[in-house]
C-alpha cells in the first residue's frame, strides 16, 4: 500500500468512526421560555404531599434517532432557586438542614448512559451530585415529541422521573419515616442549535 493510498484510508476510516458523533442533535434546555421545569415532591408526615420546584437552572442534551443509546444530557440547577410556595419553608429548605445553598449553591447532573426501551421510554444513567456529594442515579424518560416551532427553530422533548433518598446526598434532618425519599420529575424541552 502506497503512503497516499494508507493516508486516504486512515481518514476514510476517521470520517466513518465520527459520523455517529456528526448525527446527533445538539439542544439548549428551553428555560428562557419557560418550557423546562425541575420539580419534586415529598411526603409531609405521610399525611400529604409538598411539592416544589427549582426555578433556576441550565443547560443542554444531544439526541440522534438513529442512535438513542448515544444521547447525552447535563443538567446545572441553582439550589437558592428552590420554590413551595411559601416563603418561610423556602428559608427553611436552603438553610444547612437541607440544601444550604451558601455552602452549595448548584445541584448538577451528568448523564453516563441512556437505554433506549419501546414506545419512546427508556433509563437515563447518570451522576447526580447535590449538597456537595455525587451519586449515581437512574431517571425513567419518556420522549414527549420533537419538531419545528413557529419561530423557524427545531424542538424536542422528554419527561423524566427519579426517586432517592436525602439521606444518601447528606442531607439527615428527620422528617418521619414516610419523608426520607424525595421524587423528582424532569420536563425538558429543547431547542435545536
Amino acid at each position: 500500500m502506497t503512503l497516499r493510498n494508507m493516508t486516504a484510508s486512515l481518514l476514510f476510516a476517521g470520517l466513518t468512526f465520527n459520523s455517529a458523533a456528526l448525527l446527533a442533535e445538539d439542544y439548549v434546555i428551553d428555560t428562557k421560555g419557560a418550557h423546562a421545569f425541575i420539580q419534586f415532591r415529598v411526603q409531609h408526615l405521610g399525611y400529604s404531599w409538598l411539592y416544589g420546584r427549582f426555578n433556576e437552572f441550565s443547560g443542554q442534551f444531544s439526541y440522534d434517532e438513529k442512535a438513542p443509546e448515544s444521547a447525552s444530557v447535563e443538567v446545572t440547577i441553582k439550589t437558592a432557586s428552590v420554590d413551595s410556595n411559601h416563603a418561610e419553608r423556602d428559608k427553611h429548605l436552603r438553610s444547612d438542614d437541607f440544601l444550604d445553598v451558601k455552602k452549595y449553591p448548584e445541584a448538577r447532573f451528568i448523564s453516563t448512559s441512556y437505554t433506549p426501551g419501546k414506545d419512546g421510554k427508556g433509563i437515563l444513567k447518570g451522576n447526580l451530585t447535590l449538597h456537595g456529594v455525587t451519586k449515581p442515579v437512574e431517571i425513567e424518560m419518556y420522549s414527549v415529541g420533537a419538531g419545528k416551532d413557529p419561530w423557524g427553530g427545531y424542538r424536542r422533548g422528554f419527561e423524566g422521573k427519579t426517586k432517592f433518598a436525602m439521606s444518601d446526598f447528606g442531607i439527615v434532618k428527620d422528617l418521619g419515616p414516610k419523608s426520607k425519599d424525595v421524587e423528582m420529575t424532569l420536563s425538558l424541552e429543547g431547542i435545536k442549535k
